[in-house]
């Protein structure tokens, strides 16, 4: 199968063209990539018309009208070429005007020797992540982020002149389009080195900017109950969803109490977890900004109790799904990702307050966790585990033994629940109001959740105890004697 490279190089023999960035880039680091940049002397459209004729049926369309490029994509999705006009007159001097020296390399189309004017080969090879020019943050803020994602995904080390760079001009995020902010800043969380990436944000200054929910947690003190400030243990909860993500898809050894709480179910936690969910990011990657967000109203909800000076944050689950909602509404992420960390915000504490019923779980009060909680019961439970696993202040250890011993059991059941959905109603509305003479309407509802309840606690089965049981839980109509 032809590469886009392979393509573009058939289609533009006799024109001058480079290949640039990051493909040239990853070649040189042993890396695979199906995106290519082209740089052409020329008519940037004739040229990617060419390409995607030369492809056969391939999708090509204007990338930008301000800088002339455009992008090539294969029918099956494979790879996809961007044609960009050249800039200053010389490859020399397009190169010079990019952002990072490891992606101001570039390699005739046709074969020939590499470009390198400003030592991006010797900075890949040294692990050094160099600005371009002194200008180059001033130019395009967004490459502070862009700096802190390099450095994660490709193992650099930002030199100091770039670190002070960056930091002299992370400011300038605030007039950075949302959604330019939020295509590097979800790569960042998405990467596995991601607290290291939020800890050299927040060195920078570009935290405050992008995420000022994250910064304002720092220094918010907790209960005897909690060892770290919210801001630590907020990253803490992350770390343990990052390894609980590793341990699931078996990229990494479990510690013990990973292991046993995953059990028989990590398979199937680490096929859901690789679910792709929404703004190209999986359910697992979509976890850690439940992890980052779950508690971000405690601020706003801290209180001392005067009668012992314990700390509370009542409400912070409903608050926080709220700004978890304003949050990625700012970032412009989709409606779908929205409800999705808001739900899992909102429901981060339930699995906790089980703790105290009965063990096992009465099979009611299971069903209303799966309901309530329907359809991140799953990755909720995940959350939680994650959530206690991160709190260890006084009487932690037998807290986490018996959390996620629940939530062992519940993970099961919240898997079926998924796979299999709620027992198939034994009832329809209409047969219940029929068979009680009654209005469709909210009563109806109302007795049909509770005999779904009661089917799902195994206390009736068939259609005719179901009508037996609505017709006692029923009672006479109001207002009739």
């Amino acid at each position: 199968m032809s590469s886009g490279v392979d393509v573009a190089r058939d289609a533009l023999a006799g024109t001058q063209a480079w290949l640039v960035g990051g493909a040239v880039r990853d070649r040189l680091l042993g890396r695979q990539t199906a995106d290519a940049d082209v740089v052409v002397a020329g008519d940037p459209a004739r040229a990617a018309h060419a390409v995607a004729r030369a492809a056969r049926r391939a999708a090509c369309f204007a990338l930008s009208e301000e800088f002339g490029s455009w992008r090539v994509v294969a029918r099956d999705g494979a790879w996809q070429v961007d044609v960009e006009p050249l800039r200053g007159g010389a490859i020399e001097a397009d190169l010079r005007l990019r952002d990072f020296t490891v992606n101001a390399i570039a390699q005739p189309l046709a074969g020939g020797s590499t470009v390198d004017p400003l030592g991006g080969v010797q900075d890949l090879r040294a692990r050094r992540l160099r600005m371009s020019r002194a200008a180059a943050f001033a130019e395009d803020p967004l490459r502070v982020l862009r700096m802190v994602r390099l450095a994660l995904e490709l193992d650099l080390r930002p030199e100091a002149d770039t670190l002070h760079a960056a930091s002299d001009h992370a400011g300038g995020l605030r007039a950075i389009s949302a959604e330019r902010v939020f295509a590097e800043l979800r790569r960042v969380v998405a990467s596995p080195h991601v607290r290291r990436g939020l800890e050299m944000m927040s060195a920078l200054g570009a935290t405050a900017v992008v995420l000022p929910e994250l910064e304002a947690l720092r220094g918010v003190e907790q209960n005897r109950y909690h060892h770290l400030d919210v801001h630590d243990h907020t990253l803490e909860v992350l770390d343990r969803t990052v390894e609980l993500s590793g341990v699931a898809r078996e990229e990494q050894k479990p510690a013990a109490q990973l292991r046993a709480f995953l059990g028989e179910h990590r398979a199937a936690v680490g096929a859901l977890l690789a679910e792709p969910l929404a703004d190209e990011l999986t359910r697992g990657e979509a976890l850690r900004w439940g992890a980052l967000l779950h508690d971000a109203a405690k601020p706003l909800t801290r209180a001392v109790r005067p009668q012992d000076g314990r700390v509370t944050f009542i409400g912070h689950d409903v608050r926080g799904a709220e700004l978890a909602r304003a949050v990625l509404g700012r970032l412009r992420a989709s409606e779908r990702l929205r409800a999705h960390v808001s739900a899992l915000v909102r429901h981060h504490l339930r699995l906790g307050f089980l703790v105290h019923e009965p063990q096992p779980l009465p099979r009611r009060v299971l069903f209303a966790y799966l309901r309530v909680c329907s359809p991140v019961e799953v990755d909720v439970t995940l959350l939680s585990a994650a959530d206690r696993l991160a709190t260890r202040g006084q009487r932690s250890g037998e807290a986490v033994r018996a959390h996620l011993a629940l939530a062992h059991d519940v993970l099961g059941e919240t898997l079926r629940w998924r796979a299999d959905g709620p027992p198939k109603p034994l009832l329809r509305g209409d047969d219940l109001a029929r068979a009680l003479g009654i209005a469709t309407g909210p009563r109806v509802g109302s007795l049909l959740e509770a005999l779904a309840a009661a089917q799902y606690a195994g206390e009736v089965s068939e259609r005719e105890q179901a009508l037996a049981y609505v017709r006692t839980l029923a009672g006479p109509e109001p207002g009739v004697t």
